[in-house]
């Protein structure tokens, strides 16, 4: 079982693949708590090997072997998280998919995935109908799903009557070894498929230094992100433990926090102000909080210190790197991301890779000194992985700057991406699915300030010529088609888009109009509003 490397940098496998830490922890802590979720149900370090080897069990009997890739297309909860570890204890790959993704984004994120079998939520598998399902012919449906021709649908039962014994294992599970693929939304082409081996997953959680067995991390983030694989990885090599909510909910978050008894969230972007901006409750002034990373660190945290009795931290992150950047507790330097980890190296380069001065923007690109420690590259993407791994650094795509004091300041996204309500956006796929309307014949896509934080979504489109197209009917074309975070809530109809004499669209200029340009229509503004529900 143990790692059969000399090198000191490679931990063994017991300590940082997920098969032998819940083994271990099973053994030594077996009564101790693991998850906590919705509903007052809870797990034992006991209970979840137990939900896990059944679960295993059932997924090999429908044929699932080390090393295969199984899809994950399910809600937060035990179920979620049964399947995932389940998957990775029989050395096989889980590739969990966020629930909002349908049509052409959900087909290209099949395809690339190289699954044969899927575990879904039942009202979601529909999706599926009028789409290349590549190579998926099985679905195990979690609750009631319809026909979907072509695809074998069974129930969820399946995965609890083959017994508790999976089958052994063909060959030991080592660090390196690949435990989940986690999707990009997306920057300047599709979405690619992120390879996280298990010490990449493992070291990303060590990172966050201040946290240990006594502590409690709230999951409020789909396990289809980075930020809700983490946790669960980190609590579960600490002894600690973790709750599981579907979502984040400013109506009922201090509700949340009190009753799963959890110590640390994460806080992204507008989920802060959210909270500052509601009256105060007893469940507030009362609750069992401790410690919170706030991204981005873009405002002055002592109001929201001395109201919530928190400590707050902030970092710097990426699906394919580790937490290499992080702040101590309570930092000063406002709009920092904190400063570097031991064991990574950090450039702030121009274009050609080669250094800018202190204090100048340039993009930030990062490595460590353990093997493994980030993504080892992206599924089936030779050439994205090589332009991304260049020289031999990390090219996030970011713009930053650094200050005398080691402090690291994020700049802006070199990458043309969109952030709003704590997810990525991907401006090309957003593109794609305008570009489908028949009325319309260019797009672009841009971010523009939301009065919330982080961003909103404008699209600037040209159309055909003897056409035309209200707005409203547009955003009718794109509901369907499309995560309800996507949509644009801002449309610009336009003669032409402005492009180089190359022909690539300007869009540092339709950032620079932004919403002071003549003709913006705002669909909030028109009475249409999209939520997750609707």
């Amino acid at each position: 079982m143990t790692s059969p490397h000399a090198d000191p940098r490679i931990p063994p496998s017991e300590t940082c693949v997920l098969r032998y830490l819940l083994e271990a922890q099973a053994r030594e802590n077996a009564d101790r708590v693991y998850a906590v979720f919705d509903g007052g149900l809870n797990w034992s370090y006991a209970d979840t090997l137990r939900e896990v080897r059944r679960t295993a069990a059932g997924l090999a009997a429908l044929g699932v072997r080390q090393d295969d890739k199984v899809l994950i297309w399910l809600p937060h909860g035990p179920m979620a998280l049964r399947v995932w570890f389940a998957i990775n204890y029989l050395g096989a790959v889980a590739v969990p998919i966020n629930l909002a993704y349908k049509g052409s984004l959900l087909e290209r994120v099949i395809d690339n995935s190289d699954a044969r079998l899927m575990v879904a939520q039942g009202d979601l598998v529909g999706r599926l109908a009028d789409i290349d399902r590549a190579q998926v012919t099985d679905v195990v449906s979690v609750g009631e799903a319809g026909p979907c021709s072509g695809l074998r649908i069974v129930r969820e039962q399946v995965l609890d009557e083959a017994g508790d014994e999976p089958p052994p294992l063909e060959r030991p599970i080592q660090p390196y070894d690949l435990q989940v693929i986690l999707y990009t939304s997306g920057t300047t082409g599709p979405s690619k498929g992120v390879l996280c081996s298990y010490l990449h997953v493992w070291t990303a959680g060590q990172n966050v230094y201040f946290l240990g067995r006594d502590d409690r991390y709230m999951v409020n983030l789909p396990l289809a992100h980075v930020s809700g694989v983490l946790p669960c990885v980190l609590m579960l090599s600490l002894g600690g433990s973790v709750s599981i909510v579907e979502r984040f909910r400013t109506d009922r978050f201090w509700e949340q926090i009190n009753e799963t008894e959890t110590t640390f969230v994460i806080l992204l972007g507008a989920m802060a102000s959210f909270l500052m901006s509601r009256p105060v409750t007893p469940a507030e002034r009362d609750n069992c909080l401790r410690t919170i990373i706030l991204l981005p660190f873009d405002t002055d945290t002592t109001p929201i210190r001395q109201r919530f009795g928190v400590n707050v931290h902030t970092s710097f992150n990426m699906t394919e790197i580790c937490c290499p950047i992080m702040s101590a507790p309570n930092p000063t330097a406002l709009g920092s991301c904190g400063r570097l980890r031991p064991g990574f190296e950090a450039r702030i380069v121009d274009a050609y890779d080669c250094e800018v001065g202190m204090g100048e923007v340039g993009e930030l690109i990062l490595r460590s000194d353990r093997p493994w420690a980030f993504s080892h590259g992206y599924y089936k993407n030779p050439e994205a992985t090589a332009e991304a791994w260049r020289n031999g650094w990390f090219h996030t795509g970011d713009g930053f700057r650094r200050d005398g004091d080691g402090n690291f300041y994020f700049v802006d996204r070199l990458k043309d991406t969109i952030r709003r309500r704590g997810e990525n956006i991907s401006s090309f796929e957003v593109e794609a699915d305008i570009l489908a309307h028949p009325a319309i014949q260019e797009a672009a896509v841009v971010a523009v300030p939301s009065d919330v934080g982080e961003h909103e979504v404008l699209a600037t489109i040209a159309l055909r010529p003897g056409h035309q197209l209200d707005p409203a009917d547009l955003i009718a074309f794109l509901r369907p088609r499309m995560a309800h975070f996507m949509v644009p809530r801002f449309i610009r109809i336009v003669s032409e888009l402005p492009k180089t004499p190359t022909l690539k669209v300007e869009k540092h200029l339709l950032r620079k109009e932004g919403l002071a340009a003549s003709g913006v229509w705002d669909r909030e503004a028109a009475g249409i509003k999209i939520t997750r529900e609707s």
